[in-house]
This record gives structure tokens, sequence and C-alpha cells, in this order.
């Protein structure tokens, strides 16, 4: 695949293909990356990108200090003469669809929560398929200081992450939970070092370029229908899938390489 920077309607988000390594940046820094309309429209020509092209992981993370601090709530103010702005509206155009997206690409996703994540940053971080943190960095459901619930599966992430009662103390209580609590508690895969979390979120963007991607993809999505499946609706699914993949080019270049005691090359097919 070619090397790739690709301009997008707003440089509030960058996006870059190099190498089967997608990488978006949410990139408003002065704002800690909080999302506005033109933030969103961007996101959605990257995703575009993204499925087009199909590279063999992407990357999520944010400029600066900060990963996203959710809605710029300076976006929601009502305008002159309307009492009420429809938050309902936003979900449905904008955040409910972005996730739906990246839980169905076939690829890993690879989030790296740099600095704070708040309200929707937050929950977008946790839809990611691999999500590691920076020491410093931390995350929050404030939703419950303005009136409002966890958005941008939130309330599904949440309690399927770390169980109900620590799902309901951060959707009730909003306090911040530290990227060290947040490994412990099996809200993300791993908690990095400040001075690391660069090299470590490109060693993991290099792994999953030269990993078998249709397997990868397989074993998301059986992992995601499970959650609504039963045992014997997931065994069928595992089956389908398992049928699948063993007729795929990587399968057959990881026996080789096994029986031949050598590195495979994987080429995600």
């Amino acid at each position: 695949m070619s090397d790739t920077t690709i301009s997008l309607s707003d440089s509030s988000v960058l996006l870059s293909i190099q190498n089967g390594i997608a990488r978006i940046t949410l990139n408003r820094p002065d704002k800690l990356n909080s999302f506005t309309a033109q933030m969103h429209e961007a996101m959605r020509e990257a995703m575009t990108h993204v499925e087009k092209q199909t590279p063999r992981v992407l990357v999520i993370t944010g400029a600066g200090r900060g990963f996203c601090a959710g809605q710029d709530l300076s976006a929601r103010v009502a305008k002159p003469g309307q009492a009420r702005v429809d938050l309902g509206e936003s979900i449905e155009k904008n955040y409910g669809p972005l996730v739906k997206r990246l839980r169905a690409l076939p690829m890993p996703v690879v989030v790296g929560v740099n600095g704070v994540a708040a309200g929707a940053g937050a929950n977008l971080a946790l839809a990611g398929d691999i999500v590691i943190a920076r020491e410093s960095a931390g995350f929050i459901e404030p939703f419950c200081r303005l009136g409002l619930l966890p958005d941008t599966g939130g309330t599904y992430a949440l309690p399927r992450l770390v169980g109900s009662a620590r799902a309901m103390g951060m959707a009730l209580l909003g306090e911040k939970i530290s990227a060290r609590k947040a490994e412990q508690w099996g809200l993300i895969w791993e908690c990095v070092a400040d001075d690391a979390f660069e090299d470590r979120l490109n060693e993991l963007a290099q792994h999953f370029s030269t990993a078998p991607t249709k397997g990868l993809a397989a074993a998301k999505h059986a992992l995601n229908q499970s959650l609504g499946h039963t045992l014997a609706e997931q065994l069928d699914l595992e089956r389908d899938l398992m049928r699948d993949l063993g007729y795929s080019d990587d399968y057959a270049e990881g026996v080789a390489a096994f029986m031949e005691k050598r590195t495979p090359v994987f080429k995600g097919r």
C-alpha cells in the first residue's frame, strides 16, 4: 500500500495511511480535541477513506495534552428563539454511526489515549479493540453533572467492560478514573508510562500491520456478536468463520511457516 496523507474538509481531523497503518489524529488541541459539527464531518470522511482503502490496522489518538474532551458544549448553545437543543439528533447523526463504523471495521482499531478522555471522548476510545493509555491520562463520564447519561455507546460498553457496580459509579458520580485504575478494572488493555507511550503505540501499529488481518477481523466480529448470542448461536458462528478462515491464504502461510520453522509473512488475505 502506498504512503498517503489525505486532506479532509477540516483540519480538526488528520488522516494518514502508510505501510498498511491508518492513523486518525483528533486535532483541536487548544480545545482538548472536543467535537464540533465540522470535526464530525471530517471524521466521516476519514472513516470512508479507511473503509475503502482497507489498511491492516487503524490507530486513533489525539493531538496535544488531551485525547478528547467529548462534545464542544459551546456548539450546543440554543439558537435565538430556540428553547431547547435536540441532543438525540447528534447521537443519531454523529456519535452513533461513528461507533458502529469503528466496531464494524474488518481490522483492529488501536486507540492511544494520550491525555484526558471525557464524555463522548472516553466512550469513543472504548469503541476501539485495543485501548492503551498514557499513565497521566484519565477517563471521566461527566454526563451526570449536566443531567445527562453516558452516550456514544457508554451505557453499552461500561457494564460489559467493568461490571454493573463500577459502571454505575462512573455514570452516577462522574469521578475521574486514572489510567492505572482503568487498566486494573479492565476498562482498557494497558496503562503505559508517559515516556514509553508513543513507542508502545507504534509497536502495536507495526505488529498489526503484518498480522493475519482476516483472522483478526473474524475474531473481532465473533467477540462482538457473542454479547447477544446464546452458546449454541456462538458455536454456529465460530464454525462458519473457521470454515472460511481455513481456506484463507494467511492460514496456509501460517501452517507452512510453522512446519518450516520460519516467521510467517501474512498478507491479510
